[in-house]
């Protein structure tokens, strides 16, 4: 089961805190949540994440622990018996990701250590022309919806070649 994710996160040069996770699995169920426990005080600070990020966060009433989405996501990922992630630039993405947990070695079974990576795809496969994305660009979920799109119009390219 392929799984489509994006995190929105503050990064400054020293740490990465979640701030939103989407995730879109290929059967069409969807997880979306906002970290109730993320560094407002740093966010205020980034003018960029307060331009492009945080108006596009839910009430905050629906905000959740960070616990709690970490066991989300797992019961989430763990449907599937090998789940398969991709991302967009997915670096950081699966480090965000990981860090629910804590460190990379304590990521459960059968999550995996490692996200494919959907821009090396485009790249691995000279297919760079890609759909751009409609509208929610930096909404976790509508950023995850769009890293399927991408990979889907990828596929469906190479299995024409």
């Amino acid at each position: 089961m392929r799984y489509f994710y994006d995190t929105e996160f503050l990064e400054d040069g020293e740490t990465i805190d979640l701030i939103s996770i989407g995730i879109v699995a290929e059967d069409g169920r969807e997880y979306y949540a906002v970290n109730r426990d993320m560094p407002g005080r740093a966010i205020e600070l980034s003018p960029w994440l307060m331009e492009n990020v945080f108006p596009q966060l839910p009430d905050a009433s629906t905000w959740k622990p960070k616990e709690q989405i970490r066991d989300e996501v797992k019961a989430f990922l763990s449907a599937a018996d090998q789940p398969d992630l991709w991302a967009w630039f997915s670096a950081y993405d699966h480090l965000v990701l990981s860090q629910l947990w804590g460190r990379m070695i304590d990521v459960p079974a059968p999550i995996p250590q490692y996200t494919s990576d959907v821009r090396s795809l485009s790249a691995w496969t000279g297919i760079t022309r890609l759909p751009a994305q409609p509208a929610g660009a930096h909404d976790a979920l509508q950023d995850a919806h769009h890293v399927k799109t991408m990979y889907d119009h990828i596929m469906r390219k190479v299995s024409t070649k």
